[in-house]
Parts: structure tokens; sequence; C-alpha cells
């Protein structure tokens, strides 16, 4: 492939006035006005482009398009006349409708409208369960003021409960219970030995009573001495 497309340029450059009629600031891409598709003298520098490019090498960014597609536009503008340049120069639909053609903005466009669909479609479903989210956090609004309050109250309860019971079973509690138990064994006994004394019972009655209660009584004062040493 030969590059004559400068010398092209420069011909009709003679033979057409109005070519200067271009303007030099455009809303054209600036990779398409920096091409060697456009028209212009031929000087040293633009009858070599190669030497150009590696003389002042472009850095390349994310708003210009690589070399492949660079040279895919530069094909489809190098057939063109002066007149078709010109208007896609002056004319905003012309360049427009010649911009959307290009393969890399169809397939942009393409992604772009398929990210736009799949974004309404998550739109949609978020409010279609947008009723659902707001039966679900009215139902936690009732459970949280109503069910969990009075659970709440029954848990204190049972807590409360269950203090009572583990203070009632503590070993100081159950030594203060077998200590009354022995303090009424022993009265008891008292009161059984004042009877028969005073001849309201009679002595086999009183050897059996007197006998059972003043067992009871030393075993629960073996079980308190045990249990105050282990507590110790």
């Amino acid at each position: 492939m030969s590059w004559r497309i400068p010398l092209f340029g420069s011909q009709q450059q003679q033979t057409d006035p109005n070519f200067q009629d271009i303007p030099t600031q455009s809303w054209y891409p600036p990779s398409v006005i920096g091409s060697s598709s456009r028209p212009s003298t031929p000087t040293s520098s633009s009858a070599s482009p190669h030497r150009r490019a590696s003389d002042h090498p472009q850095p390349s960014s994310r708003g210009q398009p690589s070399p492949a597609e660079a040279a895919g536009i530069i094909a489809r503008l190098k057939n063109k006349s002066i007149e078709e340049l010109q208007r896609l120069l002056k004319d905003t639909e012309a360049y427009n409708a010649f911009f959307n053609s290009l393969d890399q903005v169809k397939t942009q466009n393409n992604v772009h409208d398929e990210l736009r669909k799949e974004t309404l479609q998550l739109a949609r479903d978020n409010l279609e369960k947008e009723q659902r989210i707001l039966e679900l956090r009215n139902q936690c609004t009732i459970i949280r003021t109503t069910e969990l309050a009075a659970a709440q109250d029954r848990l204190t309860d049972l807590e409360k409960q269950k203090d009572d019971i583990m203070r009632s079973y503590s070993p100081a509690a159950l030594l203060d219970k077998l200590q009354m138990s022995m303090a009424k064994l022993d009265d008891e006994s008292e009161e059984l030995h004042g009877k028969f004394l005073e001849k309201d019972t009679d002595l086999p009655t009183f050897v059996q009573k007197y006998k059972k209660l003043r067992t009871v009584y030393h075993k629960q004062a073996l079980l308190h001495l045990a249990g105050q040493t282990s507590v110790r």
C-alpha cells in the first residue's frame, strides 16, 4: 500500500480554490484531524509519514483509538472527495452520521444500551420488591414492639426465678435451712421432754418419739458441721 494521499491532496488543492476554506479548528476528533487522510501540502515531513511517526511518537491515551482502529478510520476517509471531507468538517449531521457508522462507536453504543437495559431491569425488580420489603419491615416493627417486648418480660421473670432458686440452693442457704431444722427438732424434743415430766405421756411413747427426734437432730448436726467445714 503506497502513501499517495498527500500528493493527491496537493493536486486537488491546486485545482480547487475552495480547499483553503477548510477550518483548522473544528469539533472533529483529534485522532482523525491529525491523521494522514487529511489533505495537506506536501512538505518534507508530510511526504514521509513513517519518518514523522518515528520522529514524533504520539503517546496513547484512553480517549485515543488504537493504531488498528485509526487505520480503519483512515481507510474509510481516504476514498472520500474533498467536498465530502469538507462536509464532514462543516456539517454536524453528516459528521454524526459518519461517526455513528464506525464499528468502534457501534460497539460502544451496543454496550451502553445493554448496560442501560440491565440497569432499568434491576430498577424494575427493586420496585417490584419494594412492597414486600415494606411488609417485612412492618412485621419486624410489630414483632419488636409487641412480641419481642412480651418475650423480654418473660425472660426477665424467668431469670429472676432462676436467681431465686440458685440463692435458695446455695451452700450458705442450705446451711441456714439445716440450722433452722435443727432448732425446730431441738424445740420439739424439749417440748416432748416437758410433757413426760408433767406425766402427760407414758414412758414407752416418750422414749420412742424422743429417740427419733434426737436421732434426726444429730444427723442434721453432723451434716451442718460437715457443710461448714467444706465451705471454709
